[in-house]
């Protein structure tokens, strides 16, 4: 036992002493660095930062940063044509589990600006929730490059409780790729925690959705 902790200590020094010898020679790169090199590398980052601001503004123009109802089935068509990474929440009025998706998705809509937050009422779009196969409220479909590529359906993959964080949800798109989810997904906020997608291959077509065994309401 006292071999094998001695030999992880070694390879703690040796990871730490690596980590430092770069830091070091990252340092002394930008000390030896003339003033042409740094003012290309300042170029280099206010071009970036330009970037950045304007793709946020190109998101905004088209609705992201806000949660927002669609009207109708063309809407939805029409919406999911104009952004990379869609959250589409299909609900019912009567179904109180709904209101709980509502205030998450509320919380993360201005939070990941990157991804557009919708939510249409599934019982006003029956060629639209025939077509994705919609049988369970609430259910969300994760849209990727104007493809389904994923499911959540009820509470299941968020705890099955009514409770659940908001990161709970957060993580769970995190795990479907249609945000830029900054934690460590394979730490989800609920220990315990696995979506049926990543147990299984989800369905990748607009056709297709993951089978579940919720509790919810079926539609």
């Amino acid at each position: 036992m006292a071999g094998m902790e001695n030999a992880l200590e070694q390879q703690l020094l040796q990871a730490t002493n690596i980590i430092e010898s770069q830091v070091d020679a990252e340092l002394n790169r930008l000390d030896q660095m003339d003033e042409d090199e740094m003012e290309i590398l300042r170029q280099r980052r206010l071009a970036a930062m330009k970037k950045a601001h304007e793709q946020k503004q190109e998101w905004m123009k088209v609705g992201h940063g806000q949660y927002t109802e669609l009207p109708g089935e063309r809407e939805f068509f029409d919406e999911s044509k104009k952004s990379k990474h869609v959250v589409c929440h299909f609900y019912r009025d009567s179904t109180f589990r709904c209101k709980i998706i509502d205030k998450h998705l509320g919380i993360l809509a201005p939070k990941h600006i990157e991804t557009r937050f919708l939510k249409i009422n599934a019982e006003k779009c029956p060629f639209l929730a025939e077509r994705l196969r919609i049988k369970v409220i609430p259910t969300l479909a994760l849209i990727k490059e104007g493809k389904t590529a994923d499911y959540v359906v009820g509470f299941d993959d968020l705890g099955g409780a009514d409770d659940f964080p908001t990161e709970m949800l957060e993580w769970r798109l995190g795990c479907a790729s249609v945000i830029d989810y900054a934690g460590n997904l394979q730490d989800p906020p609920l220990p315990g925690s696995k979506p049926k997608s990543l147990l299984k291959n989800p369905k990748k077509t607009i056709r297709g959705r993951v089978d579940d065994d919720s509790d919810d309401d079926d539609y």
